[in-house]
C-alpha cells in the first residue's frame, strides 16, 4: 500500500482550517473515492483532477484511489482543494515528494491550468498560524498570498511547472518539458498597504447644509450611527457618500481584516494589496435579509453588513426596505458580529459598521413644511415611516433634518470645507478618544458603556439636569440616555474640550431628535 500526503485550507466563514489530504492507491478495480464530507463542487473535482493529470502527461493510476480529507467530520466546500488532492495522488504513486507539509490552494482546469479561488488571504493567514511555511497558489492569487508575512509563496499558471518542482526521478522521465518556471516570493516582503484613496466625492461639493455637515463630522469623529431625513433632492445621499472621505484610513490590522473580507466576497483574483480606505456598502432597497446579513444553503457567505465592517453601511430610501430586514440589523448594531446558523454548522462574521439611513418624510416627499402640498394621507405617512421601528431608531445616535436649500442660499454660500480639512479635525477628535478610552480597551465614544459614563467619566449633576428630566418623562430610553452622553463627549472632542459642558449636552440632545421635531 502506497500513501501520499498534502495539505490545504478550507474556510468556515472567516476562520481557516488546515486540511490534511491523504491519498491511498489500492490494488483493486479502478475507482476514485473521496471521503471527508465533500460538497457537490468538491465531488466534481474527481473529473477535473483526472483530466488535468492526463494533460500533463502524468496520468493517475488505473487502480482504486481513495482520498481522505482530515478532519473527516468537518464539512468541506469549494474547489480550492483540487491541487492538493492531485499532488497527494501523485505522491502516493511515487511521482512527487516534499508535499506533506506544503499548503496547496488552487482549482484545476481540465487542461491543467491553475485557476484562482476566493479567500486566499484568510486561508494563507490560517495556514501560517498553523505553522505552514510554504504555500502554492495560482499565478493570479500570488500577490494576495504574499500579503501574509512569514510564508514562501510558490505560484504558476499551470500544474506542469509545479509538478516539475516537486517531481521525483520517476516522474522526471515521464513529464513533458515545461517552458514556465515556478515563481517564488516571500510573503510580507513587498509594500503591503495601498496608499489612502483619493476620493472623487469631496465635502467641498456640498453648499450650505451647515447642520447636516456638522452632524456628519460628529458621526465620523465618534463612530455614531446616523439618520438623514429630508425632501427628495435635499442632499441626503450626497452627504452620506462623502462620509468615507472624512474617516481616518484603516491601520495595518484593520487593513488585514477588511482585505480578508474582500477576498472572501469579491472575485478570486481581484485582491492584490491590503486596502487602506474604509469600505462603503449601499445595497438597493429590494435587498433581502440574506443579502444584508449573509446567507447560503451549506456554509453561509458574508452579506453587505460584513462587507461594510470597519466602514459605512448606507441604506438609501430606508422606508422602502422591508421592515424585518431593517430590524434584523438591531443585533449587529449592538454586538458588532453576525452569527448565521445552517444545517452544516454556524458561522460568525464581523459586522462593526457605521449605519447611515436616509429617508423622505412621506411617500411623496413633500411633507416638509415648506409650502409644498403633500398628497399623502395620514395613513400613508404613518405606514411609510412605521417601517423604521422604535427599537431601531433608538439605536441611531444622530437623527438630522436635511432641508432643501433655496436658490438665494446657494448663490450666497461659499464653497464648503474640503474633506481633508474636516478629516483633520476628525483625526484629532479620535486621537483624544483613544487617549481617554484606551485604558478601558475602547477606541471610540460610540463604544463607551453606561458603567463607564456613570462612574469614571461621570459629568457634574448640573450638566445632566435636562437629560435626566427627559429620561424621567420617558422622552428618552436608557439606551437613548447613554447615546446622548456619547454624542456629548464627541461634540466636546471636536471642540478640543477636556469634558462636555451643558452646551455640549444640549447640542447632543438636539442632534438626537432634530428630525423628529420637523
Amino acid at each position: 500500500m502506497t500513501m501520499g500526503r498534502a495539505r490545504s485550507v478550507v474556510l468556515i466563514g472567516m476562520e481557516g482550517r488546515v486540511i490534511e489530504v491523504e491519498a491511498d492507491i489500492g490494488q483493486t478495480l479502478p475507482a476514485f473515492v473521496l471521503l471527508g464530507l465533500p460538497d457537490a463542487a468538491l465531488r466534481e473535482s474527481q473529473d477535473r483532477i483526472r483530466s488535468a493529470a492526463k494533460n500533463t502527461g502524468l496520468d493517475l493510476p488505473r487502480r482504486r484511489l481513495t482520498v481522505n480529507l482530515f478532519p473527516a467530520s468537518l464539512p468541506k466546500s469549494g474547489s480550492g482543494l483540487d491541487l492538493a488532492i492531485l499532488m497527494s495522488a501523485w505522491a502516493a504513486d511515487g511521482y512527487m515528494r516534499g508535499t506533506a507539509e506544503v499548503i496547496f490552494l488552487a482549482e484545476l482546469g481540465l487542461d491543467g491550468r491553475l485557476r484562482p479561488v476566493n479567500g486566499v488571504l484568510p486561508a494563507v493567514a490560517a495556514a501560517a498560524a498553523d505553522g505552514a511555511r510554504t504555500v502554492v497558489v495560482s499565478a493570479e492569487n500570488a500577490a494576495e498570498a504574499a500579503l501574509v508575512p512569514g510564508v514562501e509563496v510558490l505560484s504558476a499558471s499551470h500544474v506542469l511547472p509545479m509538478a516539475h518542482h516537486f517531481r521525483t526521478p520517476k516522474a522526471a522521465r515521464i513529464l513533458r518539458p515545461s517552458e514556465e518556471v515556478v515563481e517564488q516570493r516571500t510573503g510580507g516582503a513587498d509594500t503591503t498597504v495601498a496608499p489612502p484613496a483619493e476620493y472623487s466625492q469631496d465635502l467641498a461639493d456640498v453648499r450650505g447644509q451647515q447642520e447636516a455637515r456638522f452632524a456628519l463630522e460628529i458621526a465620523a469623529a465618534g463612530g455614531h450611527h446616523m439618520l438623514l431625513m429630508g425632501a427628495p433632492g435635499a442632499g441626503k445621499t450626497m452627504l452620506a457618500e462623502r462620509l468615507p472621505s472624512i474617516l481616518p484610513p484603516l491601520d495595518q490590522d484593520e487593513s488585514m481584516v477588511a482585505t480578508a473580507i474582500a477576498s472572501i466576497s469579491s472575485g478570486a483574483s481581484s485582491v492584490t494589496r491590503l486596502q487602506r480606505c474604509r469600505p462603503f456598502e449601499s445595497p438597493h432597497h429590494s435587498a433581502t435579509a440574506a443579502s444584508i446579513l449573509g446567507g447560503g444553503n451549506r456554509i453561509p457567505g458574508p452579506g453587505a453588513a460584513t462587507r461594510a465592517h470597519l466602514g459605512v453601511l448606507f441604506l438609501d430610501e430606508t422606508p422602502e426596505f422591508h421592515r424585518h430586514v431593517l430590524d434584523s440589523l438591531r443585533q449587529p448594531l449592538e454586538t458588532g458580529t453576525i452569527t448565521l446558523h445552517r444545517s452544516a454548522g454556524q458561522v460568525t462574521y464581523p459586522a462593526r459598521f457605521q449605519l447611515v439611513l436616509a429617508a423622505n418624510p412621506c411617500p411623496c416627499g413633500m411633507n416638509v413644511g415648506n409650502g409644498r402640498q403633500c398628497i399623502c394621507s395620514v395613513a400613508q405617512r404613518r405606514n411609510y415611516l412605521s417601517r423604521l421601528s422604535g427599537p431601531l431608531l433608538d439605536r441611531i445616535d444622530l437623527q438630522v433634518q436635511v432641508d432643501r436649500p433655496h436658490s438665494a442660499a446657494l448663490a450666497l454660500a461659499d464653497p464648503g470645507e474640503s474633506s481633508a480639512a474636516v478629516a483633520h479635525r476628525v483625526q484629532q477628535a479620535r486621537h483624544r478618544q483613544q487617549q481617554r478610552l484606551s485604558r478601558y480597551g475602547l477606541g471610540l465614544n460610540s463604544e463607551a458603556p453606561l458603567n463607564l459614563l456613570s462612574h469614571e467619566l461621570r459629568l457634574p449633576r448640573r450638566c445632566l439636569r435636562a437629560l435626566d428630566a427627559s429620561l424621567d418623562r420617558a422622552q428618552l430610553s436608557l439606551r437613548g440616555y447613554v447615546r446622548v452622553l456619547r454624542l456629548a463627549w464627541t461634540v466636546a472632542d471636536i471642540a478640543l474640550k477636556d469634558h462636555p459642558d451643558q452646551d455640549d449636552i444640549d447640542i447632543a440632545m438636539h442632534l438626537r431628535h432634530a428630525a423628529a421635531r420637523h
